[in-house]
Protein backbone atom coordinates (compact mmCIF):
# COMPACT_ATOMS: atom_id res chain seq x y z
CA UNK A 1 0.00 0.00 0.00
CA UNK A 2 1.06 3.52 -0.72
CA UNK A 3 3.20 5.67 2.32
CA UNK A 4 0.32 8.29 2.14
CA UNK A 5 -3.50 7.65 0.64
CA UNK A 6 -3.92 9.08 -2.80
CA UNK A 7 -6.80 11.21 -3.30
CA UNK A 8 -8.41 12.08 -6.39
CA UNK A 9 -11.78 13.46 -7.87
CA UNK A 10 -14.51 11.10 -7.95
CA UNK A 11 -17.03 12.76 -10.56
CA UNK A 12 -19.74 10.45 -9.12
CA UNK A 13 -19.70 11.33 -5.63
CA UNK A 14 -18.85 15.56 -6.80
CA UNK A 15 -16.08 15.42 -3.95
CA UNK A 16 -12.47 14.16 -3.58
CA UNK A 17 -11.85 10.52 -2.29
CA UNK A 18 -9.46 8.43 -1.19
CA UNK A 19 -9.22 5.67 -3.58
CA UNK A 20 -9.95 2.27 -1.88
CA UNK A 21 -9.57 0.02 -4.00
CA UNK A 22 -11.89 -3.18 -3.59
CA UNK A 23 -9.59 -5.72 -3.73
CA UNK A 24 -6.51 -4.77 -1.10
CA UNK A 25 -3.42 -3.62 -3.07
CA UNK A 26 -4.86 -4.31 -6.43
CA UNK A 27 -6.63 -1.68 -8.75
CA UNK A 28 -8.67 -2.49 -11.63
CA UNK A 29 -8.95 0.47 -13.72
CA UNK A 30 -10.85 0.66 -17.28
CA UNK A 31 -9.77 3.87 -19.89
CA UNK A 32 -11.91 5.25 -22.79
CA UNK A 33 -9.50 5.07 -25.39
CA UNK A 34 -9.79 6.89 -28.95
CA UNK A 35 -12.11 6.00 -31.50
CA UNK A 36 -10.11 5.38 -35.10
CA UNK A 37 -11.41 7.40 -37.23
CA UNK A 38 -8.77 9.68 -37.60
CA UNK A 39 -5.65 10.92 -36.12
CA UNK A 40 -5.36 11.27 -32.74
CA UNK A 41 -5.42 15.52 -32.05
CA UNK A 42 -4.21 16.96 -28.78
CA UNK A 43 -7.15 17.45 -26.86
CA UNK A 44 -7.35 13.74 -27.08
CA UNK A 45 -3.78 13.09 -25.70
CA UNK A 46 -4.33 15.23 -22.66
CA UNK A 47 -6.56 13.14 -21.35
CA UNK A 48 -4.70 9.86 -22.24
CA UNK A 49 -1.36 11.51 -20.82
CA UNK A 50 -3.22 12.73 -17.64
CA UNK A 51 -4.46 8.71 -17.24
CA UNK A 52 -1.19 7.46 -18.21
CA UNK A 53 0.31 9.51 -15.15
CA UNK A 54 -2.54 8.12 -13.19
CA UNK A 55 -0.92 4.60 -13.79
CA UNK A 56 2.30 5.58 -13.27
CA UNK A 57 1.83 6.57 -10.34
CA UNK A 58 -0.45 4.01 -9.07
CA UNK A 59 2.17 1.38 -9.85
CA UNK A 60 5.02 3.66 -8.53
CA UNK A 61 2.96 3.89 -5.07
CA UNK A 62 3.50 0.27 -4.54
CA UNK A 63 -0.34 -1.02 -6.54
CA UNK A 64 -0.79 -4.00 -8.59
CA UNK A 65 -2.49 -2.58 -11.56
CA UNK A 66 -4.32 -4.27 -14.13
CA UNK A 67 -5.24 -1.18 -16.52
CA UNK A 68 -7.55 -1.84 -19.42
CA UNK A 69 -8.41 0.94 -22.42
CA UNK A 70 -10.43 -0.12 -25.44
CA UNK A 71 -10.45 0.58 -29.22
CA UNK A 72 -13.45 1.62 -30.44
CA UNK A 73 -13.52 0.67 -34.01
CA UNK A 74 -17.16 0.50 -35.20
CA UNK A 75 -19.17 3.34 -34.52
CA UNK A 76 -21.50 5.90 -37.00
CA UNK A 77 -18.54 8.17 -38.40
CA UNK A 78 -15.92 4.80 -39.08
CA UNK A 79 -19.17 2.92 -41.08
CA UNK A 80 -19.94 6.08 -43.21
CA UNK A 81 -16.37 6.56 -43.74
CA UNK A 82 -15.60 2.95 -44.70
CA UNK A 83 -18.55 3.07 -46.89
CA UNK A 84 -16.91 6.42 -48.68
CA UNK A 85 -13.89 4.73 -49.14
CA UNK A 86 -15.05 1.67 -50.68
CA UNK A 87 -12.72 -0.86 -47.96
CA UNK A 88 -14.13 -2.37 -44.99
CA UNK A 89 -14.38 -1.46 -41.45
CA UNK A 90 -10.89 -3.56 -40.51
CA UNK A 91 -9.30 -1.96 -43.16
CA UNK A 92 -10.46 1.62 -42.30
CA UNK A 93 -9.14 1.39 -39.02
CA UNK A 94 -6.21 -0.53 -38.74
CA UNK A 95 -4.51 2.66 -40.14
CA UNK A 96 -5.65 5.43 -37.74
CA UNK A 97 -5.45 2.25 -34.60
CA UNK A 98 -1.55 2.37 -35.47
CA UNK A 99 -1.20 5.87 -35.59
CA UNK A 100 -2.91 5.81 -31.99
CA UNK A 101 -0.38 3.32 -31.37
CA UNK A 102 2.69 4.56 -32.87
CA UNK A 103 1.59 8.37 -31.40
CA UNK A 104 1.10 6.79 -28.09
CA UNK A 105 4.67 5.41 -27.71
CA UNK A 106 5.97 8.50 -29.38
CA UNK A 107 4.14 10.97 -25.87
CA UNK A 108 6.21 7.56 -23.88
CA UNK A 109 2.36 6.25 -22.87
CA UNK A 110 2.50 3.19 -21.30
CA UNK A 111 0.85 0.65 -23.04
CA UNK A 112 -2.63 -0.42 -21.33
CA UNK A 113 -4.05 -3.48 -22.21
CA UNK A 114 -5.65 -3.06 -25.35
CA UNK A 115 -9.41 -4.45 -25.96
CA UNK A 116 -11.15 -3.75 -29.66
CA UNK A 117 -14.47 -3.18 -29.94
CA UNK A 118 -15.00 -5.59 -33.28
CA UNK A 119 -13.24 -8.50 -31.11
CA UNK A 120 -16.12 -8.84 -28.76
CA UNK A 121 -19.44 -8.13 -30.96
CA UNK A 122 -21.20 -11.67 -29.77
CA UNK A 123 -20.78 -11.06 -26.28
CA UNK A 124 -21.95 -7.54 -26.45
CA UNK A 125 -25.10 -9.45 -28.10
CA UNK A 126 -25.40 -11.73 -25.07
CA UNK A 127 -25.00 -8.47 -22.86
CA UNK A 128 -28.20 -7.22 -24.63
CA UNK A 129 -30.14 -10.18 -25.10
CA UNK A 130 -29.59 -10.34 -21.18
CA UNK A 131 -31.26 -6.50 -20.33
CA UNK A 132 -34.26 -7.67 -22.69
CA UNK A 133 -35.01 -10.54 -20.55
CA UNK A 134 -35.03 -8.33 -17.57
CA UNK A 135 -36.87 -5.99 -18.68
CA UNK A 136 -34.22 -2.95 -19.31
CA UNK A 137 -34.11 -3.28 -23.12
CA UNK A 138 -36.92 -3.76 -26.33
CA UNK A 139 -36.77 -4.54 -29.69
CA UNK A 140 -38.21 -2.30 -32.30
CA UNK A 141 -40.05 -3.50 -35.66
CA UNK A 142 -36.20 -2.61 -37.47
CA UNK A 143 -34.55 -5.31 -35.25
CA UNK A 144 -32.89 -2.50 -33.20
CA UNK A 145 -32.61 -2.89 -29.99
CA UNK A 146 -32.93 -0.03 -27.37
CA UNK A 147 -32.47 0.80 -23.67
CA UNK A 148 -35.71 1.69 -21.58
CA UNK A 149 -34.24 4.32 -19.19
CA UNK A 150 -37.40 4.92 -17.27
CA UNK A 151 -36.86 1.83 -15.67
CA UNK A 152 -33.25 2.32 -14.30
CA UNK A 153 -34.23 5.07 -11.97
CA UNK A 154 -30.73 6.36 -11.03
CA UNK A 155 -30.10 7.33 -14.39
CA UNK A 156 -28.73 11.04 -14.43
CA UNK A 157 -26.04 10.35 -10.94
CA UNK A 158 -23.10 10.50 -12.90
CA UNK A 159 -23.64 13.77 -14.80
CA UNK A 160 -25.85 15.48 -11.49
CA UNK A 161 -29.03 16.23 -14.84
CA UNK A 162 -32.36 16.11 -13.46
CA UNK A 163 -33.91 14.00 -16.32
CA UNK A 164 -37.26 13.68 -14.28
CA UNK A 165 -38.99 15.34 -17.17
CA UNK A 166 -38.28 12.59 -20.06
CA UNK A 167 -40.08 11.59 -22.44
CA UNK A 168 -41.05 7.96 -21.90
CA UNK A 169 -40.29 5.59 -25.30
CA UNK A 170 -38.86 8.61 -27.03
CA UNK A 171 -35.21 7.10 -29.14
CA UNK A 172 -32.16 8.66 -30.03
CA UNK A 173 -30.09 6.07 -32.60
CA UNK A 174 -27.19 8.16 -33.04
CA UNK A 175 -24.29 7.42 -30.75
CA UNK A 176 -23.41 11.25 -29.67
CA UNK A 177 -25.81 13.50 -29.18
CA UNK A 178 -27.10 16.48 -27.30
CA UNK A 179 -25.84 16.40 -23.62
CA UNK A 180 -28.98 17.49 -22.15
CA UNK A 181 -30.95 14.90 -24.39
CA UNK A 182 -32.30 11.72 -21.49
CA UNK A 183 -33.70 9.23 -24.53
CA UNK A 184 -34.21 5.44 -24.98
CA UNK A 185 -30.44 4.80 -26.84
CA UNK A 186 -29.87 2.81 -28.91
CA UNK A 187 -28.18 -1.23 -27.88
CA UNK A 188 -28.36 -2.47 -31.11
CA UNK A 189 -28.50 -1.32 -34.82
CA UNK A 190 -30.31 -3.17 -37.18
CA UNK A 191 -28.05 -2.85 -40.61
CA UNK A 192 -28.70 -0.15 -43.41
CA UNK A 193 -28.01 -0.55 -46.90
CA UNK A 194 -24.09 -0.30 -48.08
CA UNK A 195 -23.38 -0.60 -43.88
CA UNK A 196 -21.20 -3.14 -42.49
CA UNK A 197 -22.83 -5.27 -40.09
CA UNK A 198 -22.22 -8.82 -37.92
CA UNK A 199 -24.53 -12.09 -37.77
CA UNK A 200 -25.63 -12.44 -33.55
CA UNK A 201 -28.13 -14.62 -31.82
CA UNK A 202 -30.01 -11.03 -31.53
CA UNK A 203 -30.41 -10.48 -35.29
CA UNK A 204 -28.26 -8.62 -37.72
CA UNK A 205 -26.66 -5.34 -36.98
CA UNK A 206 -23.81 -3.64 -34.97
CA UNK A 207 -23.58 -2.45 -31.45
CA UNK A 208 -24.21 1.11 -30.44
CA UNK A 209 -21.64 2.95 -29.48
CA UNK A 210 -22.48 2.70 -25.12
CA UNK A 211 -22.76 -1.21 -24.72
CA UNK A 212 -19.01 -1.32 -26.61
CA UNK A 213 -17.22 0.07 -22.94
CA UNK A 214 -19.51 -1.68 -20.76
CA UNK A 215 -18.77 -5.46 -22.19
CA UNK A 216 -15.32 -4.95 -22.54
CA UNK A 217 -14.96 -3.36 -18.96
CA UNK A 218 -17.05 -6.07 -17.41
CA UNK A 219 -15.12 -9.04 -19.25
CA UNK A 220 -12.02 -7.73 -18.69
CA UNK A 221 -12.33 -6.26 -14.91
CA UNK A 222 -15.34 -7.83 -13.74
CA UNK A 223 -18.87 -6.21 -13.11
CA UNK A 224 -17.32 -3.31 -10.55
CA UNK A 225 -14.23 -2.58 -10.41
CA UNK A 226 -12.71 0.29 -8.66
CA UNK A 227 -11.83 3.25 -11.52
CA UNK A 228 -13.04 4.25 -15.12
CA UNK A 229 -11.11 7.54 -16.50
CA UNK A 230 -12.20 9.35 -19.75
CA UNK A 231 -12.14 12.75 -20.95
CA UNK A 232 -14.61 15.30 -19.36
CA UNK A 233 -16.83 15.18 -22.58
CA UNK A 234 -17.93 11.42 -22.25
CA UNK A 235 -19.41 12.30 -19.06
CA UNK A 236 -22.71 12.39 -20.64
CA UNK A 237 -24.32 10.42 -22.35
CA UNK A 238 -21.31 7.85 -22.45
CA UNK A 239 -20.77 6.93 -19.44
CA UNK A 240 -23.91 7.75 -17.97
CA UNK A 241 -25.17 5.12 -20.72
CA UNK A 242 -22.69 2.70 -19.51
CA UNK A 243 -23.66 2.82 -15.89
CA UNK A 244 -27.45 2.37 -16.44
CA UNK A 245 -26.90 -0.51 -18.59
CA UNK A 246 -23.90 -2.16 -16.92
CA UNK A 247 -26.07 -1.80 -13.05
CA UNK A 248 -29.22 -2.86 -14.75
CA UNK A 249 -27.51 -6.17 -15.97
CA UNK A 250 -25.21 -7.18 -12.83
CA UNK A 251 -27.08 -5.50 -10.02
CA UNK A 252 -24.07 -4.32 -9.07
CA UNK A 253 -22.32 -1.04 -8.71
CA UNK A 254 -19.85 -0.59 -11.83
CA UNK A 255 -17.07 1.70 -11.21
CA UNK A 256 -16.73 3.42 -7.64
CA UNK A 257 -14.23 5.73 -8.94
CA UNK A 258 -15.07 8.12 -11.91
CA UNK A 259 -11.57 10.18 -13.46
CA UNK A 260 -12.26 13.05 -15.66
CA UNK A 261 -9.81 15.07 -17.73
CA UNK A 262 -10.88 18.38 -18.71
CA UNK A 263 -10.10 19.17 -22.45
CA UNK A 264 -8.22 22.13 -23.73
CA UNK A 265 -8.13 25.37 -25.55
CA UNK A 266 -6.08 26.41 -28.25
CA UNK A 267 -4.83 29.47 -27.95
CA UNK A 268 -7.38 30.91 -25.74
CA UNK A 269 -10.24 29.07 -27.94
CA UNK A 270 -12.05 26.19 -28.44
CA UNK A 271 -10.15 23.78 -30.76
CA UNK A 272 -11.29 23.48 -34.06
CA UNK A 273 -10.83 23.11 -37.63
CA UNK A 274 -13.03 25.91 -38.62
CA UNK A 275 -10.75 28.25 -36.52
CA UNK A 276 -7.28 26.72 -38.11
CA UNK A 277 -6.01 25.93 -34.61
CA UNK A 278 -6.52 21.76 -34.81
CA UNK A 279 -3.39 20.36 -34.41
CA UNK A 280 -2.65 16.52 -34.23
CA UNK A 281 0.37 14.78 -32.41
CA UNK A 282 1.95 14.80 -36.03
CA UNK A 283 1.20 18.42 -37.17
CA UNK A 284 3.03 19.68 -33.76
CA UNK A 285 5.87 16.98 -34.70
CA UNK A 286 6.21 18.18 -38.20
CA UNK A 287 6.16 21.96 -36.94
CA UNK A 288 9.68 20.79 -35.09
CA UNK A 289 8.72 20.52 -31.54
CA UNK A 290 9.60 17.26 -29.84
CA UNK A 291 7.39 14.96 -27.83
CA UNK A 292 8.62 15.46 -24.78
CA UNK A 293 7.84 18.96 -25.18
CA UNK A 294 4.31 17.98 -25.85
CA UNK A 295 4.20 16.14 -22.88
CA UNK A 296 5.57 18.35 -20.63
CA UNK A 297 3.11 20.69 -21.35
CA UNK A 298 0.23 19.13 -21.51
CA UNK A 299 0.74 18.25 -17.81
CA UNK A 300 1.90 21.73 -16.49
CA UNK A 301 -1.61 22.05 -15.67
CA UNK A 302 -3.64 19.76 -13.02
CA UNK A 303 -6.18 17.31 -14.72
CA UNK A 304 -9.56 19.21 -13.76
CA UNK A 305 -8.21 22.33 -14.78
CA UNK A 306 -8.32 24.10 -18.08
CA UNK A 307 -5.46 23.75 -20.10
CA UNK A 308 -4.75 27.12 -22.69
CA UNK A 309 -2.22 25.41 -24.87
CA UNK A 310 -0.03 27.86 -26.97
CA UNK A 311 3.04 28.15 -29.21
CA UNK A 312 4.66 30.30 -26.64
CA UNK A 313 4.00 27.84 -23.78
CA UNK A 314 5.08 24.64 -25.81
CA UNK A 315 8.59 26.98 -26.53
CA UNK A 316 8.98 27.43 -22.44
CA UNK A 317 8.05 23.58 -22.27
CA UNK A 318 10.83 22.58 -24.09
CA UNK A 319 13.15 25.00 -21.92
CA UNK A 320 12.15 23.18 -18.89
CA UNK A 321 12.58 19.96 -20.15
CA UNK A 322 16.03 20.89 -21.82
CA UNK A 323 16.54 22.11 -18.62
CA UNK A 324 15.94 19.31 -16.83
CA UNK A 325 18.01 16.93 -19.04
CA UNK A 326 21.19 19.45 -18.62
CA UNK A 327 20.99 19.05 -15.02
CA UNK A 328 20.70 15.39 -14.99
CA UNK A 329 23.28 15.62 -17.47
CA UNK A 330 25.58 17.73 -15.10
CA UNK A 331 25.15 15.39 -12.63
CA UNK A 332 25.72 11.85 -14.71
CA UNK A 333 29.11 13.21 -15.72
CA UNK A 334 30.76 15.95 -13.56
CA UNK A 335 33.51 14.85 -11.09
CA UNK A 336 32.57 14.79 -7.36
CA UNK A 337 34.10 14.70 -3.99
CA UNK A 338 34.04 11.41 -2.00
CA UNK A 339 31.49 11.41 0.50
CA UNK A 340 27.81 13.31 1.38
CA UNK A 341 26.40 16.84 2.18
CA UNK A 342 23.71 16.37 4.70
CA UNK A 343 22.10 19.48 3.48
CA UNK A 344 22.06 18.32 -0.08
CA UNK A 345 20.67 14.46 0.90
CA UNK A 346 18.48 16.19 2.95
CA UNK A 347 16.90 18.27 -0.31
CA UNK A 348 16.95 14.97 -2.64
CA UNK A 349 14.81 13.55 0.31
CA UNK A 350 12.21 16.18 0.97
CA UNK A 351 12.16 17.07 -2.83
CA UNK A 352 11.06 13.07 -3.80
CA UNK A 353 8.27 13.57 -0.79
CA UNK A 354 6.88 17.05 -2.03
CA UNK A 355 6.47 15.13 -5.34
CA UNK A 356 4.76 12.24 -4.04
CA UNK A 357 2.68 14.53 -1.89
CA UNK A 358 1.54 16.63 -4.83
CA UNK A 359 0.62 13.65 -6.99
CA UNK A 360 -1.24 12.00 -4.24
CA UNK A 361 -3.25 14.65 -3.43
CA UNK A 362 -5.65 14.48 -6.31
CA UNK A 363 -2.81 14.68 -9.50
CA UNK A 364 -1.04 17.95 -8.86
CA UNK A 365 1.29 17.73 -11.36
CA UNK A 366 1.71 21.71 -11.20
CA UNK A 367 2.65 21.40 -7.45
CA UNK A 368 5.54 17.86 -8.53
CA UNK A 369 6.78 19.70 -11.15
CA UNK A 370 7.21 22.99 -8.82
CA UNK A 371 9.08 20.68 -5.83
CA UNK A 372 11.42 18.91 -9.06
CA UNK A 373 12.74 22.90 -10.05
CA UNK A 374 12.79 23.96 -6.46
CA UNK A 375 15.60 21.18 -6.12
CA UNK A 376 17.17 22.09 -9.45
CA UNK A 377 17.68 25.29 -8.97
CA UNK A 378 19.18 24.78 -4.96
CA UNK A 379 21.55 21.84 -6.28
CA UNK A 380 22.92 24.02 -8.98
CA UNK A 381 23.67 26.67 -6.71
CA UNK A 382 25.01 23.70 -4.57
CA UNK A 383 27.41 22.28 -7.98
CA UNK A 384 28.73 26.00 -8.64
CA UNK A 385 29.66 26.14 -4.88
CA UNK A 386 31.16 22.59 -5.18
CA UNK A 387 29.08 21.41 -1.95
CA UNK A 388 28.02 18.47 -3.80
CA UNK A 389 29.58 14.73 -3.24
CA UNK A 390 29.09 11.67 -5.13
CA UNK A 391 26.32 10.20 -2.41
CA UNK A 392 24.64 13.28 -3.16
CA UNK A 393 24.96 13.20 -6.91
CA UNK A 394 22.83 9.80 -6.71
CA UNK A 395 20.46 10.84 -3.68
CA UNK A 396 19.24 14.01 -6.27
CA UNK A 397 19.61 11.09 -9.28
CA UNK A 398 17.39 8.92 -8.05
CA UNK A 399 14.89 11.77 -6.94
CA UNK A 400 14.99 13.04 -10.24
CA UNK A 401 14.54 9.28 -11.77
CA UNK A 402 11.49 8.58 -9.55
CA UNK A 403 9.76 11.97 -10.90
CA UNK A 404 10.54 11.33 -14.71
CA UNK A 405 8.93 7.58 -14.24
CA UNK A 406 5.90 9.27 -13.55
CA UNK A 407 6.43 12.18 -16.10
CA UNK A 408 8.47 10.48 -18.98
CA UNK A 409 10.72 13.16 -20.99
CA UNK A 410 13.91 13.27 -19.89
CA UNK A 411 15.32 10.06 -21.50
CA UNK A 412 16.32 11.51 -24.63
CA UNK A 413 14.66 9.03 -27.02
CA UNK A 414 13.35 11.65 -29.05
CA UNK A 415 15.25 11.41 -32.29
CA UNK A 416 14.36 8.36 -33.35
CA UNK A 417 10.70 9.07 -33.27
CA UNK A 418 11.06 12.34 -34.99
CA UNK A 419 12.59 10.08 -38.15
CA UNK A 420 9.62 7.84 -37.87
CA UNK A 421 7.16 10.67 -38.15
CA UNK A 422 9.08 12.34 -40.95
CA UNK A 423 9.23 9.16 -42.99
CA UNK A 424 5.41 8.94 -42.26
CA UNK A 425 5.08 12.85 -43.85
CA UNK A 426 6.98 12.10 -46.45
CA UNK A 427 4.62 9.31 -47.82
CA UNK A 428 1.98 11.31 -46.70
CA UNK A 429 2.81 14.16 -49.43
CA UNK A 430 2.60 16.70 -46.65
CA UNK A 431 4.18 19.90 -47.46
CA UNK A 432 4.42 20.99 -44.12
CA UNK A 433 7.96 19.36 -43.07
CA UNK A 434 9.68 22.02 -40.77
CA UNK A 435 13.33 22.27 -41.16
CA UNK A 436 13.49 21.66 -37.30
CA UNK A 437 11.83 17.96 -37.86
CA UNK A 438 14.77 16.87 -40.49
CA UNK A 439 17.66 18.22 -38.49
CA UNK A 440 16.05 16.26 -34.95
CA UNK A 441 15.28 13.34 -37.34
CA UNK A 442 18.82 13.22 -38.66
CA UNK A 443 20.05 12.88 -35.37
CA UNK A 444 18.16 9.88 -34.56
CA UNK A 445 21.07 8.05 -37.16
CA UNK A 446 23.78 8.19 -34.55
CA UNK A 447 23.02 6.11 -31.01
CA UNK A 448 25.06 6.58 -27.62
CA UNK A 449 28.12 4.61 -28.51
CA UNK A 450 28.54 5.76 -31.94
CA UNK A 451 28.76 9.27 -30.79
CA UNK A 452 31.25 8.06 -27.85
CA UNK A 453 33.39 6.55 -30.39
CA UNK A 454 33.46 10.07 -32.64
CA UNK A 455 34.67 11.75 -29.43
CA UNK A 456 37.29 9.29 -28.99
CA UNK A 457 38.33 9.34 -32.63
CA UNK A 458 38.40 13.25 -32.00
CA UNK A 459 40.80 13.31 -29.48
CA UNK A 460 42.84 11.06 -30.64
CA UNK A 461 43.11 12.85 -34.03
CA UNK A 462 44.21 15.81 -31.72
CA UNK A 463 46.69 14.11 -29.76
CA UNK A 464 48.14 12.74 -33.11
CA UNK A 465 47.38 16.61 -34.40
CA UNK A 466 45.65 15.78 -37.20
CA UNK A 467 43.28 18.88 -36.63
CA UNK A 468 41.30 18.48 -39.96
CA UNK A 469 40.39 14.79 -39.49
CA UNK A 470 39.09 16.63 -35.72
CA UNK A 471 37.04 19.36 -37.19
CA UNK A 472 35.52 17.06 -39.40
CA UNK A 473 34.51 14.81 -36.76
CA UNK A 474 33.03 17.62 -34.91
CA UNK A 475 31.03 18.82 -37.72
CA UNK A 476 29.19 15.56 -38.47
CA UNK A 477 28.38 15.36 -35.12
CA UNK A 478 27.17 18.81 -35.35
CA UNK A 479 25.10 17.86 -38.16
CA UNK A 480 23.93 15.09 -36.54
CA UNK A 481 22.07 17.57 -33.98
CA UNK A 482 24.84 16.84 -31.27
CA UNK A 483 26.28 19.51 -29.28
CA UNK A 484 30.40 18.57 -27.76
CA UNK A 485 30.97 20.97 -24.92
CA UNK A 486 34.53 21.25 -23.60
CA UNK A 487 34.31 21.48 -19.72
CA UNK A 488 37.27 21.41 -16.66
CA UNK A 489 35.67 17.81 -16.02
CA UNK A 490 36.20 16.94 -19.39
CA UNK A 491 34.11 16.28 -23.45
CA UNK A 492 30.78 16.53 -22.82
CA UNK A 493 27.98 16.22 -25.31
CA UNK A 494 24.36 16.37 -25.31
CA UNK A 495 21.78 16.19 -28.05
CA UNK A 496 19.85 19.20 -28.91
Amino acid sequence: MPAMPIRLYNTLSAKIEDLNPIDANRIRMYACGPTVYDYGHIGNFRTFIAVDLLYRFLLQSGYDVRYVMNITDVDDRILSNAARDGVTVQQYTAKYTQAFLEDSATLNVAPPALVRATDHIQEMAEFIAGLVQKGFAYRTDDGSYYFRIAKFPDYGKLSKKDFAGMTDGARVDVDEYEKDSARDFALWKAPKPGEASWDTPIGPGRPGWHIECSVMSMEELGPSFDLHAGGEDLIFPHHENEIAQSESLSGQQFARHWFHARFLLVEGQKMSKSLGNFYTLRDLVLKGHKPSSIRWLLTQVPYRNQLNFTFDGLNAAASSVEKLRNFRFRLTSSQFPAGSNAAIAQLATESAERVTAALSDDLNTAEAQGAIFDMLRKSNTALDAGEVHQEDALSLLAALDRFDAIFAVLKDDDQPKMKAILDWAKAEGRADISPQLEELAGSAQLADDQINQKLADMEAARKARNFKLSDTLRAELTNAGIIVENTKEGVRWRRK
